[in-house]
């Protein structure tokens, strides 16, 4: 008769937490018990490589799957080393103890041999799912077979059983159904066949099933059903191959079916990385954005295997947030894993993998901007914002990564020969834009608008562009924030076409403006004051030609910067204010009539101060503080 053993004061609480806690999803106990068969088929394999007794060689080894419905009970079978009544003791009588990593130690296993329960004491995930569960095992070399029965609550009990064949069998008499959970849905063939994909695919040895086929007959209108004993994983993962025997068409037909994505990668990334990391990565570039990635709802992070054996469906801390577009998959055998194996521990080596695929990812774009400048521009067209707002969000440390990756519209115009059709302009990169700046300028020059035909509109345009400096278009309410935290590019600072120091003009210039001020400077001082605090001041520019009017600004806030915090529904209370000043174009026949207003009518004079300030507020894209005031005013001008 079979004795009742309780399992120890500390291992029952683990296991209730094991049980109740530690696991996110029910599903992951069918991982854990194939984990474990795939361990116990490879101690016999290695077995078998010295000891030619064993009589088995890699293709006749195999896990199982049995289900019975009536009996409400799923089997997982393997033919592997078996385990002892000690064993099963030590191995099942003691929660968290693990006999592979002893083995692997003992034995003097090198790093080619895997054992995946090394990390793992998954078998107890069962009682999640089963209400009793059955282990039958007998050990390789022992003519001995033993049975291990156990609720989970009461204890265990280990007595001598038949059972022909060396390897294990655990059984599982699933849980009721409830209201809350239909345990019975792991009965179904395609439930099993779905999680042995998801999770085991790529266990080295056939996991098999019977499954159930309808075949239709053009000879009968009757459905002919037959079962067949298949194969549900595919045993070799596409990272584990030679590169060299796989074609684009290979790597393209596993990303499609892997990543539900039926759009063909723009390119794909294949690594094998030995070393203080050692891991296989396969990374995939996609050439359309899923269609709720700028969402807060989109999760990033590569898939994370252990050995074949999938951990993470997301593991977000293998890319930064400006890469969160990359799919893909890493698996390694160096990762330290919790207990349920579904989350790492935040160590060196992840950090590492994580640096090195950054790095990759960044080449690989490298390389397509630098060979196939079409491909490229195609990608930045999709995912070029995710570029400014990681450096905007990681305030400037991601620039490091993407700086030269990034692209702008701008007023640069390619040359064209004598008869060719002028070319359109594209995109230009920072560093394309450095290498063409002219010896005396000392800034990278940019101006935000809706669009380029609305920037090359703005007053300031005219004159910048007729100095002969390019100009990038920031057409992006992001473009700015992420130039601003980038602060510099080859030791060059950005300048809006804005700012109140645009410093453009020639040292004549500089000494016309400022003796024509010094005569205006009362007249300035007034015109200020009638705006009522509206501006810093008003002053004149030299960044003006044919245009009366302008503002700028000073200051970490830029005039485009105020149009889009304020736009955000979380500042409508507390708005956001750029420093202005109001400038004037001295050259302009309206300055002359401003002169004259303040020798003779200064009330008109204040009129005219916020005619002018509501204009510049148009031109710039932001709303007339006072529409009716500017309205009555027109109409006054009119009359």
């Amino acid at each position: 008769m079979a004795e009742t053993k309780q399992f120890k004061a500390e291992s029952k609480r683990l296991l209730d937490m094991m049980i109740n806690s530690i696991y996110t999803h029910k599903e992951i106990f069918l991982r854990e018990i194939i984990s474990n068969a795939s361990d116990a088929i490879d101690k016999l394999y290695f077995k078998s490589l010295t000891d030619t007794s064993v009589g088995l060689n890699k293709d006749d080894f195999a896990i199982n799957i049995i289900v019975d419905k009536d009996a409400r009970t799923l089997t997982v079978s393997d033919n592997g080393i078996g385990m002892t009544a000690e064993e099963l003791e030590n191995n099942l009588g003691t929660i968290a103890s693990s006999g592979s990593l002893a083995f692997k130690t003992d034995n003097e296993l090198g790093e080619d041999v895997d054992i995946i329960g090394q990390f793992g004491v998954g078998f107890y995930s069962t009682f999640m799912v089963a209400k009793e569960v059955t282990v039958l095992t007998r050990a390789y070399g022992s003519d001995k077979a033993y049975k291990w029965v156990s609720d989970g609550v009461e204890g265990y009990t280990i007595e001598e059983c038949d059972k022909e064949t060396v390897g294990t069998d655990v059984i599982l008499s699933l849980k009721d159904d409830t209201d809350d959970e239909k345990y019975g849905k792991y009965l179904e063939q395609y439930q099993i066949q779905s999680l042995v994909k998801k999770y085991s695919d790529y266990i080295r040895f056939p996991i098999k099933m019977d499954v159930e086929h309808t075949n239709y007959s053009e000879d009968s209108d009757e459905p002919e059903k037959t079962v067949t004993n298949d194969i549900l994983n595919s045993m070799t993962p596409i990272w584990k191959k030679n590169k060299a025997e796989l074609t684009d068409e290979d790597y393209n037909n596993f990303y499609t079916e892997k990543f539900m994505d039926y759009t063909p990668p723009l390119t794909h990334i294949h690594s094998k990385t030995e070393g203080t990391a050692t891991y296989d990565a396969l990374l995939y570039i996609p050439s359309r954005a899923p269609f709720d990635y700028y969402s807060k709802d989109y999760e990033k992070g590569l898939q994370l295997y252990s050995s074949g054996v999938m951990i993470m469906e997301k593991c977000a801390d293998l890319l930064p947030d400006h890469f969160s577009f990359v799919k893909g998959l890493v698996d390694s055998e160096d990762l330290s894993l919790n207990i349920s194996r579904e989350m790492l521990q935040h160590d060196r080596q992840l950090k590492i993998i994580a640096k090195n695929i950054e790095k990759s990812i960044k080449n690989e774009l490298t390389k397509m901007l630098k060979n196939d400048r079409e491909k490229y521009e195609k990608f930045f067209d999709v995912f070029g914002l995710q570029f400014k707002f990681g450096i905007y969000q990681s305030y400037g440390t991601a620039a490091d990564s993407v700086k030269d990756l990034l692209m702008f519209a701008s007023s640069f115009k390619p040359e064209t020969k004598e008869g060719e059709e002028a070319k359109p302009a594209g995109k230009v990169t920072l560093a394309e834009y450095v290498d063409r700046m002219k010896e005396d300028q000392k800034y990278i020059y940019y101006a935000c608008g809706e669009s380029a035909a609305k920037i090359e509109l703005l007053p300031a345009f005219e004159k910048v562009r007729d100095k002969g400096y390019e100009v990038l278009y920031f057409t992006q309410d992001v473009d700015e924030f992420a130039i601003k935290a980038m602060m510099t590019y080859k030791e060059k600072q950005f300048k809006s076409i804005t700012d109140s120091d645009l410093d453009i003009e020639s040292e004549e210039e500089k000494e016309e403006t400022k003796k024509t001020a010094e005569e205006s400077k009362d007249m300035l001082t007034f015109m200020k004051d009638a705006l009522d605090g509206k501006v810093k001041e008003v002053r004149l520019s030299t960044r003006l030609k044919s245009h009366p009017v302008c503002l700028s600004s000073e200051g970490q806030v830029s005039i485009e910067m105020e149009k889009v915090l304020n736009s955000m529904p979380q500042n409508e209370k507390n708005r956001v204010t750029a420093q202005k000043s109001l400038e004037l174009n001295a050259s302009h026949p309206v300055f002359a009539k401003l002169r004259e207003l303040y020798d003779t009518d200064k009330d008109k004079l204040a009129e005219y101060a916020k005619l002018l300030y509501s204009q510049a507020l148009l031109i710039e894209g932001l709303s007339v503080e006072n529409p009716v005031e500017f309205a009555d005013l027109i109409c006054k001008l009119m009359v």
